[in-house]
């Protein structure tokens, strides 16, 4: 068994997906999640792909006497992967000070009780959203972090500098930041997949709740962006590839191959894709016709953003390798398999 590994949001979409890599790696996960945005029975679906059940505490990141108490109960944890946070970026707009309360003082815990522990890396949960519409695309990790769209983005933004201050300090600890462009998909098992409580902010769940008549219709936001048909454009990543890159980012920190304390990496395919592109990929790998209307823009909301993810190919020896229709087709499979298990 190789080290013990904490993954907070672990029960989450990305988390629930990373949990099982880990798990396929060798690793002992231990899994936090306050279950804002997912459900204990995930714990159980995990078992089931990996045939190995992760230690499960249900638990705020933002409860400090708590999260102590968890590496107390734990001990040897030497690597933690941050999932758990707020992540809609309408929603953060309409509730900046959740989304500042729960993004930022959920990581300043951490960091405050990882040298108390013993705790040696970090791999962070960022976004493109920190590249704001950015000026050349694809876009690299040199690009200038722009003025945030939303607090969501901003929270993402603030986190990349508190861990860069708190190692600066002399903490010692090491962190890799994965900035995700737009993951999608599920399992290919469908047992694990996006389950969000509610009315998904995301887009694909939307999709896929349409196709199966659970909402009436989707709504695109925007056809006058300055793109080829209107859309926005984004880079759309398998969950499972994007999964696999934190247990490479992992094993990085772990053997002491980091050139730098800090270090940052996109984490996408390099192919930018228009929603309207995705709703005809999706109609074609699938066989059903979505009922979609193009309404107005909505706030936060950037034009365009693709990944060069060269550097994370090259120095982690990391690549997307799923292709959009195959992607698309795991999501599909995942909601029938909710519709079976009763789950609307």
């Amino acid at each position: 068994m190789k080290e013990r590994i904490l993954v907070t949001g672990g029960t989450g979409y990305i988390g629930s997906h990373t949990v099982v890599e880990l798990q396929n790696s060798g690793y002992d996960v231990v899994i936090v999640d306050n279950l804002s945005n997912s459900s204990a029975d995930v714990v159980d679906n995990i078992e089931k792909v990996s045939g190995i059940r992760p230690a499960f505490e249900k638990l705020d990141c933002l409860d400090l006497e708590g999260m102590d108490k968890l590496f107390t109960k734990y001990p040897g944890i030497k690597g933690i992967i941050h999932f758990a946070a707020s992540k809609a970026v309408g929603e953060s707009v309409q509730k900046p000070l959740l989304y500042y309360r729960n993004n930022l003082v959920s990581l300043i815990n951490l960091l405050e009780l990882m040298p108390k522990h013993g705790v040696e890396g970090i791999i962070f949960s960022s976004s493109c959203t920190v590249y704001g519409q950015p000026d050349v695309l694809p876009v690299t990790e040199e690009a200038p972090i722009k003025k945030a769209e939303s607090p969501y983005g901003n929270t993402k933004q603030i986190n990349e500098e508190i861990i860069r201050d708190t190692v600066a300090s002399g903490s010692p600890i090491n962190a890799i930041m994965l900035r995700y462009f737009n993951p999608i998909g599920a399992h290919p098992t469908a047992l694990i997949g996006e389950l969000p409580n509610g009315v998904p902010q995301n887009l694909l769940p939307y999709v896929t709740q349409t196709a199966m008549g659970i909402r009436e219709k989707l709504s695109v936001f925007g056809d006058d962006y300055d793109t080829p048909d209107g859309s926005c454009i984004r880079d759309y990543i398998y969950v499972v590839d994007l999964a696999k890159a934190h247990v490479i980012a992992m094993d990085r920190i772990l053997n002491n191959k980091q050139k730098e304390k800090v270090e940052v990496f996109n984490i996408g395919t390099g192919k930018g894709v228009s929603v309207l592109e995705l709703i005809n990929t999706f109609e074609k790998a699938t066989g059903v016709k979505l009922n979609y209307q193009i309404v107005g823009r909505r706030a936060g909301d950037i034009e365009k953003v693709w990944a060069n993810p060269d550097f994370a190919n090259k120095e982690l020896g990391w690549k997307a390798e799923a292709n959009l229709e195959d992607t698309l087709r795991s999501a599909w499979n995942w909601q029938l398999k909710l519709i079976e298990r009763g789950i609307q």
